[in-house]
């Protein structure tokens, strides 16, 4: 019982890591992910350091999200081992993909930075759009897809109360529709109106990450009966 509820903290804290530096990381990167024109927001101090900063935050968020899928698997694999590591390897997916996109967006920031940049804008767009796109097929594609795989055996086993993985159900596919749009309309930047779009599994993550922290897992019905069995009679 204390390996679990220690197990539940490391999860719920390690989702409330992605959240922060993930928002705090859009609002870093929120310039460049609406401009039309790389160079001239990386090429001044002030946003080449926001950038970096966001860069850094990125890979806090990658091991942070592989944390999840190392913590959750012994969990999981109770219930399923497929299951377990069907979502270990997604989030390991997720990380690796965030991570792949954060070299070329400092190799832009350098680009930018140097006295001679004037002649390596069209590189410089390019290494930034590949970190924009990078940023929308893992968390935009890959993290739906492993938040209803886990969202479904959290909704089965009852580990957590059922309006949280409901969250998950509901709010997985409608981020990989939103994400998936964008990538059909070469949009990397969604438009206002679907903002809402996110919040279900916004409130998923919170929801899911705040109960295991004060609460830990509930225990499965097979795990109350052994317990029952364990009583003497």
């Amino acid at each position: 019982m204390v390996s679990t509820r220690r197990t539940a903290i490391v999860i719920g804290t390690s989702f409330l890591i992605t959240h922060v530096t993930s928002v705090v990381g859009m609002v870093l990167y929120g310039p460049i992910l609406t401009s039309t024109d790389y160079t001239a927001h990386l090429s001044g101090p002030g946003a080449s350091g926001g950038a970096l900063l966001g860069t850094l935050l990125e890979v806090i968020l990658s091991l942070a999200i592989v944390g999840t899928g190392v913590a959750f698997f012994p969990v999981i694999r109770r219930l399923g081992e497929g299951m377990a590591l069907g979502y270990a390897a997604l989030r390991t997916l997720e990380a690796a993909v965030i991570a792949v996109g954060v070299t070329p967006l400092i190799a832009a920031i350098a680009l930018a930075q140097a006295p001679e940049a004037a002649g390596t804008a069209g590189l410089v767009q390019a290494l930034a759009a590949v970190h924009n796109w990078t940023f929308i097929v893992g968390p935009g594609l890959i993290c739906p897809a492993n938040t209803v795989v886990l969202a479904a055996v959290l909704f089965r086993s009852r580990l957590v109360p059922r309006v949280i993985p409901v969250l998950g159900l509901v709010g997985g596919p409608l981020v990989l529709a939103l994400n998936a749009w964008q990538v059909l309309a070469l949009t990397p930047q969604a438009p206002g109106w679907t903002a809402p779009a996110v919040v279900p599994i916004f409130a998923w993550e919170v929801s899911l990450a705040v109960y295991l922290i004060v609460k830990g897992f509930r225990p499965t019905p097979a795990q109350s009966d052994r317990v029952v069995e364990a009583v003497p009679a």
